[in-house]
């Protein structure tokens, strides 16, 4: 059963409950908890506003480690807001940096970090071969200690050739990249770029649900990693549209730029007694 107890309007900062059985896997069970919203970006600035600066930074370069296509950049043209409040990250053919696509890559570092909660984005993914958006914490630690020891939460991956799946993952020691722990939800009767979807997890010290749309459909623990559990410290969010990749494969013929990755809001929540 579809739960929106917890939906706040876009001004609202107060406590919430979440009630009700959630759509969801063998191990669910009812779930009754108390969040409060913390922190929120509902981006409403006018057309071609940058991110507020209060809030993001950007991750400028290429690679990753991922093989990526795209040189990700701090210009309007690939990060700003669209002025119908969403944020727009938008990939484009063109030669910068040494490569042949640009993007945007944004992130909390060093503005705001949390353990546990609820975190999620409503978004509207892009389509084609070769194209990933992801919405994700990085361990806040990890300048002080190596990927993946810091830990790694995809709160939502998706490959662009794939446009009814998105996928949910962790990565940690003994269990990263293609090893990483990770499950797929697949919409019926719709596909994520024709429509916004809420892509969220709900973090606490022995488990980590992953949503889309309030249903449930990954539970992960302790017992289902084959290394150290590795969440319980602050994590920071990134969002990013990458093209080509280790993960997503590389575009095609069919893959029509520009592409754009829409990001109505982000909120986080504390869970509260």
């Amino acid at each position: 059963m579809k739960n929106t107890n917890y939906i706040l309007s876009k001004t609202a900062l107060f406590s919430i409950i979440l009630f009700g059985f959630y759509g969801c896997t063998e191990d669910a069970e009812n779930i009754n908890r108390n969040y409060q919203l913390v922190w929120e970006d509902d981006f409403n600035g006018a057309a071609g506003e940058l991110p507020d600066a209060s809030k993001w930074v950007f991750d400028i370069g290429t690679d990753w480690g991922n093989q990526q296509l795209e040189y990700d950049t701090d210009r309007a043209e690939n990060v700003s807001t669209d002025g119908n409040g969403n944020l727009a990250i938008v990939a484009k053919q063109e030669n910068f940096g040494g490569q042949p696509f640009t993007s945007g890559r944004i992130k909390t570092q060093g503005l705001f970090q949390q353990t546990y909660g609820r975190f999620e984005a409503r978004m509207k993914l892009p389509w084609g071969p070769g194209i990933w958006p992801a919405f994700w914490l990085l361990g806040a630690n990890c300048e002080t200690v190596t990927w993946p020891q810091c830990g790694e939460i995809d709160i939502m991956e998706y490959r662009g050739q794939q446009p009814t799946l998105a996928h949910g993952s962790v990565h940690g020691p003994g269990y990263s990249a293609g090893g990483a722990i990770t499950k797929s939800y697949a919409l019926q009767n719709d596909r994520y770029d024709l429509s916004f979807h809420v892509f969220a997890i709900e973090w606490g010290t022995d488990y980590i649900d992953y949503y889309v749309d309030d249903n449930l459909y990954q539970r992960i623990t302790p017992a289902d990693v084959p290394g150290e559990w590795v969440y319980d410290h602050d994590f920071f969010i990134f969002l990013n549209l990458a093209v080509g990749g280790s993960y997503v494969g590389f575009p095609t013929d069919d893959t029509r730029f520009p592409q754009t990755l829409l990001v109505d809001y982000v909120r986080v929540y504390k869970e509260v007694n």
